[in-house]
């Protein structure tokens, strides 16, 4: 258990410079990235997005035994990027994580014992650490910063107890993150393999007879309909700006891919007047650039005329559908400066119609999948909203903690 307490008065908590306080700063290694494994992991700048690092995506790398044992990245080590517009990005190592070595436009930093390296972690994923990166990159085409400059920054020092303590904290919070990220790959892989066997390759009906269509052959008393046949499509308008506001009032407004989460939007500006309305598990679907990015509604939204929300019954069959055939949609375009997609071309695009009891199989099969997929997006976000308020009062010490 812990116990907290509210930091009164002006805060005790005294500060150190990173880099009198590492025991190693060091630039990484120089090689080219392969996709076979001739190597260990060969960790990127571009591999690292939104704290996270999907190792099953890093390359690999070709490296002598000598410079393996320089470059290899041990459990605490924090890598910064620094160079482009991701410098100041940074993450950690873990020993639970594959055998990696990083890249020669990351840094690697070392701690000594007086601080904890998943603490320091957080401190630089803290906004004050953002503002002291853009302070000394920003306003350049091309940021960048050297090792020394990427350290000579103060970070708070608390007793060390009470860092290892921070860190359990936060780094639950992005524990039960990952967790629910990785159950939305699985389900999403599994909904997807499902719909690829049954409206892809029609495994479940081989043994019936098929028929020619002009989007292939397909099974006997299937056909091939107009999108408009499965959906209610309702085209985005924007409202005037004078609406828009960070205040809650209204509903939550949407204008493009620049809201959508993973799966369901995730936006700050809400719109207090009248507009087209999506409604929970509606599909969301970008009508201009870039066209047929794909969101589902967890709620009501007022989406702008960069959007189109699909109503349907089948909202999970629509949604895998668009999903396996978005370059058939992007097709559909049309503009040279300005590329779009109108309702009539949506309304128009070719879709597989199978039987009702098919539909009402496959959604009884699959629905449930994607609801729990949104219920875990939700849980995400309140992870993330939480985490996100605590860790400025932990790490600078306004809210005290201790072990008990």
């Amino acid at each position: 258990m812990f116990k907290f307490r509210w930091e009164t008065g002006t805060s005790t908590v005294s500060r150190v410079l990173l880099k009198e306080n590492c025991v190693s700063i060091q630039y990484g290694y120089t090689q080219s990235a392969a996709k076979e494994k001739v190597g260990p992991k060969f960790l990127r700048i571009t591999d690292i997005q939104n704290r996270i690092v999907n190792w099953e995506q890093v390359p690999y790398c070709r490296i002598n035994k000598e410079d393996s044992e320089k470059y290899k990245l041990e459990d605490g080590d924090i890598v910064i990027a620094r160079t482009g517009a991701s410098t100041g990005t940074n993450a950690i190592y873990r020993k639970k994580m594959p055998e990696a070595v990083f890249a020669s436009y990351l840094i690697r930093v070392k701690v000594n014992s007086k601080l904890v390296p998943l603490f320091v972690y957080y401190f630089l994923q803290s906004h004050e650490y953002s503002e002291y990166i853009e302070s000394i990159a920003g306003g350049s085409a091309q940021p960048n910063a050297n090792a020394q400059q990427l350290t000579d920054v103060l970070v708070p020092i608390l007793p060390l107890p009470e860092q290892q303590v921070v860190a359990c904290i936060l780094s639950s919070f992005d524990d039960l993150i990952a967790i629910k990220k990785q159950q939305n790959e699985i389900l999403e892989k599994t909904a997807i393999a499902i719909f690829k066997s049954w409206f892809t390759d029609f495994e479940p009906f081989s043994d019936g007879e098929f028929v020619d269509s002009n989007l292939g052959k397909i099974p006997k008393k299937w056909g091939i309909g107009k999108l408009s046949n499965m959906c209610e499509i309702i085209m985005g308008q924007s409202p005037p700006s004078e609406y828009y506001n960070e205040e809650r009032e209204g509903f939550p407004f949407i204008q493009g891919k620049g809201q959508f989460g993973r799966y369901a939007p995730n936006t700050n500006i809400y719109c207090s007047t009248t507009g087209k309305i999506a409604k929970p598990n509606d599909i969301l679907l970008t009508v201009r650039a870039p066209i047929g990015e794909l969101d589902i509604a967890d709620a009501k939204y007022i989406i702008g005329r960069g959007l189109a929300s699909l109503r349907s019954e089948n909202w999970v069959f629509i949604y895998l559908y668009l999903l396996s055939n978005k370059e058939l949609l992007k097709a559909s375009e049309r503009g040279t400066t300005f590329d779009a997609i109108t309702k009539p071309e949506l309304e128009s695009f070719p879709i597989i119609i199978s039987p009702q009891d098919v539909l009402e199989k496959f959604k009884a099969l699959v629905e449930p999948l994607f609801r729990k997929i949104i219920l875990n997006e939700k849980q995400i976000s309140l992870l993330t909203k939480v985490r996100d308020a605590l860790l400025p009062l932990l790490v600078f010490g306004k809210l005290r903690v201790e072990e008990i």
